[in-house]
């Protein structure tokens, strides 16, 4: 099961979130630098074909060279085992464009011209670092909640091309968007993505693709010989310049297209331009014959008779007097002066010029401001908390890039304020469920919770990450160790009967066990410095670090007068004894053992251990000693059942 796998040591797999032909990709959280990823695992049937995985590491390793806003990051690419051959991916959260325009059926012109042009502009990157991704589709663009576009899988479909022709529901996917030289098994070139970005474009504006089929082989001959329907025919809502680069970008032909994406990218940024026109020539346009009129007799007799009317005037003419000419003359070149100028005066009080937007989305501010200035737009600044876009740089503008206005026309910017912060707040100490409404009441996100055996009750947190009053960003993970209450270790007692004291000490400790109080008593049958007794039986199971009380012979009391170890005896203590109400309602056995630990100043010790009955009588005092204050934990067979604080000269329990 590959859910819960740690590859690498590193990426730890938390669930299932898509799947392809080839790969099936996962949701996972990378221990080392505490985030989300994408992994990428090649199916069992692809890591067979040594060739192919060489080509999909070489491939992968080169998109991983790419940085570009509008590319999903590679950030590792790697082996786990022999076969789990995988690649860790920027986790993006959002939809694909696909998910869009089947939710949207037609996508407006304005949106898709948007998306285009940062499709555009991801493959003008990679395409100048000679990466060419061969399958440009819906299914492999990526939009996130803010609406930025991030291409995926850049680099892989070329390790893939020999051997995706068995994968049946993806190839059927792919193809619709395949060019014709794809299609055939042709030269492939950075036009063919070009290819690819105007079907891509087609089916946004039109709800479906251009060549549908009952298999993909079918798919590929229509891409091949097939004529496409225009995108009016389907949606005539379209702008002609939209549809102009479309129609040019899906030429059969390759030097017909846009020779890079440079060349649409300028086109899009024009496309919404009422004024613009994208002129493009297909096998039809360029073989028209065109047909000129032909001048008739009549038409040149007519010529004739005009050149005789024009002598004609031109004699009278000559025959008027010079004053009345040249006054003539003057006159009209000081109305035409007049008028000249009334009309510029005119068109510069009435026509405004109007200017395309500029695409400012990402920019510094600074910069962003510039580039209006040069266009003769005023800016207008607003600012926001972003965790996508960097301190300074704009979220977003209006109107839309592309969008025409008037010169002089105001653009208003939402400029990143970068990550908003919050302080960490304190969880230690805390109920598990206290801490998590804290969290989501300060815009955090619970991180990994681990348990731990702790002298702390069941459910109170030990340790958190990050560390409390630490500045860090909203929506930041927070790691949790949460108390799983007290573990019980239990070891045998020892027996030190009869030993020296000196070498009952080292026993005790060495099993794991601490030194209680030690009394001297005079004896005449032990020699001086012997162990008598021991307070724990030996062979009795006992809790680890449980303290043992020894009592040591002094030797004969008529010797011992003057012996200044007399005095050694620990001085007396006051032991109560309590009573403790126990329900069996939570045993799971009807023969249970029913043991109860103190916990007291670092100190564990067993002070009940006995079988009990449950069908007796369901509940059941014991008798429990001690002094001072202290708590105790119960235990029904290993299990813990409560924990509760004692203080043994009052008699009493509390929380």
């Amino acid at each position: 099961m590959i859910i819960g796998k740690v590859l690498s040591g590193r990426y730890e797999i938390i669930e299932k979130i898509g799947e392809g032909g080839m790969a099936v990709v996962f949701k996972a959280r990378c221990r080392l630098l505490k985030r989300n990823v994408a992994v990428k695992i090649l199916k069992p049937e692809f890591t067979k074909d040594d060739k192919l995985i060489q080509s999909f590491k070489r491939e992968s390793q080169s998109a991983a060279s790419l940085s570009h806003p509008n590319i999903v990051n590679v950030y590792d690419v790697g082996l786990e085992g022999r076969n789990i051959h995988y690649i860790v991916m920027e986790y993006i959260e959002g939809q694909t464009l696909s998910e869009l325009i089947e939710q949207e059926k037609m996508v407006s012109a304005e949106k898709t011209v948007h998306i285009g042009k940062q499709i555009a502009s991801a493959l003008n990157h990679a395409h100048k670092n000679h990466i060419i991704h061969r399958d440009i589709k819906p299914h492999n663009i990526l939009i996130t909640k803010e609406g930025r576009v991030k291409v995926t899988d850049f680099g892989i479909a070329k390790a893939v091309t020999s051997s995706t022709i068995v994968s049946g529901e993806s190839v059927m996917g792919s193809v619709h968007y395949f060019s014709p030289e794809q299609a055939r098994g042709g030269y492939v070139d950075e036009k063919s993505d070009i290819y690819s970005l105007g079907i891509v474009m087609y089916e946004m504006v039109t709800g479906k693709v251009p060549f549908e089929g009952d298999s993909a082989v079918s798919v590929a001959m229509k891409h091949i010989s097939e004529d496409m329907k225009s995108p009016s025919q389907v949606n005539a809502k379209i702008p002609k310049s939209l549809e102009a680069i479309i129609m040019k970008a899906t030429q059969k032909i390759q030097i017909k297209r846009y020779h890079s994406a440079v060349e649409i990218l300028q086109d899009l940024e024009k496309a919404l331009n009422a004024n613009y026109q994208v002129v493009y020539k297909d096998s039809a346009d360029s073989k028209a014959t065109r047909i000129m009129p032909v001048m008739t007799d009549s038409r040149e007799k007519s010529a004739v008779d005009m050149g005789k009317r024009k002598i004609k005037q031109k004699s009278i003419f000559l025959k008027k007097n010079f004053i009345i000419r040249m006054s003539a003359i003057a006159a009209a070149i000081f109305l035409a002066f007049v008028f000249s100028n009334s009309i510029m005066f005119l068109k510069g009080l009435f026509f405004v010029k109007e200017i395309n937007v500029p695409d400012i989305i990402y920019f510094d501010y600074t910069e962003a401001m510039t580039v209006l200035d040069e266009k003769g737009l005023l800016p207008e600044k607003n600012e926001a908390y972003s965790s996508d876009v960097l301190e300074g740089q704009v979220i977003s503008q209006d109107p839309e890039p592309g969008a025409v206005v008037k010169e002089g026309a105001v653009v208003r910017m939402v400029v990143s304020k970068g990550i908003r912060t919050v302080e960490m707040p304190t969880l230690i100490n805390k109920k598990i469920d206290d801490a998590l409404f804290l969290l989501e009441k300060n815009n955090l996100d619970e991180g990994i919770i681990a348990r731990e055996a702790s002298e702390l009750p069941v459910g109170i947190i030990i340790r958190q990450n990050p560390d409390p009053k630490e500045q860090i960003p909203e929506n930041t993970e927070v790691d949790l160790v949460v108390s799983d209450g007290i573990k019980i270790k239990t070891i045998l007692m020892i027996n030190v009967a009869g030993k020296l004291i000196d070498e009952a000490k080292s026993d005790i400790e060495s099993a794991g066990l601490k030194i209680g109080t030690i009394e001297y008593l005079p004896s005449d049958e032990h020699e001086r410095d012997l162990v008598i007794s021991q307070s724990i039986e030996a062979g009795k199971e006992i809790q680890e670090n449980t303290a043992i009380s020894l009592v040591v012979s002094k030797g004969p009391e008529d010797i011992l007068d003057n012996d200044p170890e007399s005095d050694e005896t620990g001085a007396d203590v006051d032991v109560y004894e309590v009573p403790l109400r126990l329900f069996y309602d939570e045993a799971l056995n009807d023969i249970f053992t029913i043991k109860i630990f103190k916990i007291q100043e670092g100190n564990i010790e067993i002070i009940y251990n006995d079988v009990h009955n449950k069908e007796n009588s369901g509940k059941e005092d014991i008798i429990i000693t001690g002094t001072g204050k202290a708590r105790i934990a119960i235990y029904f067979d290993d299990a813990l059942i409560a924990e509760r604080n004692i203080d043994f000269k009052e008699g009493i329990f509390y929380d």
